[in-house]
């Protein structure tokens, strides 16, 4: 504007002086118009640039970044076959957000091959960090944590992590097939394979209804289906990969009544013959368990049988009290 008002001021001088035609004053002004304007665009460009230089330097300080969690230089292969057996031993550990507040505090644990043990115990009492833990996400600050005898930190965290299936409570479904969703388990599973995971994980009868079946499209995060089928999706997929570790956090605390209970069906088919450790909130769901663990401030306060623990009294009854009461 200032370049147009001046171009004006002269040319109008020049014009009224005869110097200077009116057309020749148009033209003149028109060509400040477009300069001015290309100018006010580079000043734009400049500031993307060093808005651009910016996010680069963080971007590079990203990927510079080393994480925390690596294979050691000789990583000791886990022993063959896989047992699944566990073992927390002494461990402690804080999160870096939360230095002052231990997560686990001498946390003891033993699983035996084959064996489902449920984690119970108020919010915060460590259970989703035993999980974190074993599946190395995380180092404990002391003590040790083994897989069929092999400390973790001597393993691959790739081949550590091939020895465990996780089945969350909310179910990660990609923008892909029924097939392809299931398969992501195991990559070069057969079209026979799938469906016979499909089948134990009860997923096949609301598989079977979809538009295009096993390559029906479920969309982003499975907006097509509902929380039980994902669930089983999510069942159908452990059940392919075919792990002797089995993780269950609150599997089936989102559900309602009559999907609760296909999806237990089909987890009690997942279990059987797998080291299943399953975090719970609902105790209905932990009855059978072969033992209850109770955590209360990051340490195991309890461990039993359901009806033991009942009698016993403690954590686990008062807990069992207020849910079955209520």
């Amino acid at each position: 504007f200032g370049a147009i008002a001046f171009i004006l001021w002269v040319g109008g001088h020049d014009v009224l002086a005869g110097e200077l035609s009116a057309g020749q004053l148009s033209a003149f002004v028109f060509y400040a118009a477009i300069v001015a304007g290309s100018v006010g665009a580079l000043s734009e460009v400049w500031g993307d640039l060093q808005r651009a230089t910016g996010a680069t330097e963080r971007l590079l300080e990203i990927l510079s970044t080393r994480p925390a969690i690596q294979a050691p230089a000789q990583a000791r292969a886990l022993p063959e076959p896989a047992r699944g057996a566990i073992d927390f031993e002494r461990v402690s550990f804080r999160y870096p957000s939360r230095p002052d507040t231990p997560a686990l505090d001498d946390f003891n644990l033993r699983v035996a091959p084959g064996e489902t043990v449920a984690l119970v115990g108020p919010s915060g009492a460590g259970k989703s960090t035993v999980f974190q833990l074993l599946l190395r996400f995380y180092d404990p600050e002391s003590g040790v944590i083994r897989i069929d005898g092999l400390p973790l930190t001597e393993a691959d965290p790739l081949a550590l992590r091939r020895r465990m299936a996780l089945v969350s409570q909310e179910a990660v479904i990609f923008a892909a097939s029924v097939a392809d969703n299931v398969r992501y388990a195991r990559p070069d599973a057969s079209p026979a394979e799938v469906h016979a995971a499909c089948a134990a994980a009860f997923a096949d009868e609301f598989i079977a209804r979809l538009p295009e079946g096993y390559e029906t499209d479920l969309g982003e995060r499975g907006v097509r289906l509902s929380g039980g089928q994902r669930q089983r999706i999510a069942i159908a997929r452990a059940i392919l990969a075919d792990r002797p570790i089995l993780l269950l956090d609150e599997a089936t605390s989102a559900l309602d009544a009559e999907s609760e209970r296909m999806v237990q069906t089909a987890l009690e088919g997942l279990m059987r013959g797998r080291t299943t450790l399953v975090i719970a909130h609902r105790l209905a769901t932990v009855q059978q368990a072969d033992r209850i663990v109770v955590l209360d401030g990051g340490r195991v306060v309890q461990q039993g049988r359901h009806a033991d623990l009942i009698s016993a009294g403690g954590l686990y009854a008062r807990l069992a009290r207020l849910q079955f009461a209520a």
